[in-house]
């Protein structure tokens, strides 16, 4: 599945380099990602210093040094192990977070972002807009949230933190429209702990009860699952 979804990256990444001299990228931060991350970087030919890189959300309140920042996730799967041309980090802090949310927003909607490569959460999450606070018409693009039980739990099942009373309450997301509006989306999900947010991603209504039912309205979207993953689509 990471091979599969590191190849079709890297196509689209060498189609856009061949007629134009800037490429945007989005990166999801998360341990689903770690496979297709880890073979993407290994692609050899790619234009690296073509493409500005941006990251999807960041916890808010955690030390900035902490290993399960994001911006400190990317740094060492990804970040630091290829040349990028330029990367915009979320550096949220408790006293200056409404700032935060507008230099992201500035940097984000300064020209159009072609790729985004991002998960789908256990709750059906994309990025941190999980169903209690997802809004498929949001006219923000970035924005502050509380983060749902669910989400949260799920970064301790994934080894991130060691229980749920360490996990940051609220974060800073892209929103589900700032998501939508990337040109390309490629979408990897691996895991059963992920195969009923497929299901309801792919056969449920389309609704914020399961905010990754969106991207089935994404005229260029990829899904890529392993067989855990898919195992509720028999």
């Amino acid at each position: 599945m990471g091979q599969a979804a590191a190849a079709g990256v890297a196509d689209k990444i060498r189609a856009l380099a061949a007629r134009q001299d800037a490429i945007r990228m989005v990166f999801a931060a998360a341990p689903s990602q770690n496979e297709f991350l880890d073979a993407l970087i290994k692609t050899e030919g790619l234009p690296w210093a073509k493409i500005t890189a941006f990251h999807m959300d960041e916890y808010i309140g955690l030390d900035p040094a902490a290993p399960q920042r994001f911006g400190q996730f990317l740094r060492a799967r990804l970040f630091d192990r290829v040349p990028f041309g330029r990367i915009h980090y979320l550096n949220p802090s408790t006293e200056r977070v409404a700032q935060e949310c507008e230099r992201y927003t500035a940097l984000f909607t300064a020209a159009p972002i072609d790729i985004i490569c991002m998960g789908i959460g256990e709750n059906g999450h994309i990025a941190f807009n999980d169903p209690p606070v997802a809004d498929f018409n949001d006219p923000r693009i970035v924005k502050v949230v509380d983060l749902d039980p669910v989400c949260r739990q799920q970064q301790v099942n994934d080894g991130c933190f060691a229980s749920l009373n360490e996990v940051p309450k609220q974060a800073i997301t892209l929103t589900v429209p700032a998501l939508a509006a990337g040109k390309s989306l490629f979408i990897i999900v691996p895991g059963k702990t992920k195969s009923k947010a497929v299901h309801d991603t792919l056969l449920g209504e389309i609704g914020t009860h399961c905010p990754a039912s969106i991207l089935r309205n994404h005229p260029d979207a990829e899904l890529y699952l392993d067989a855990d993953s898919a195992a509720a689509l028999a």
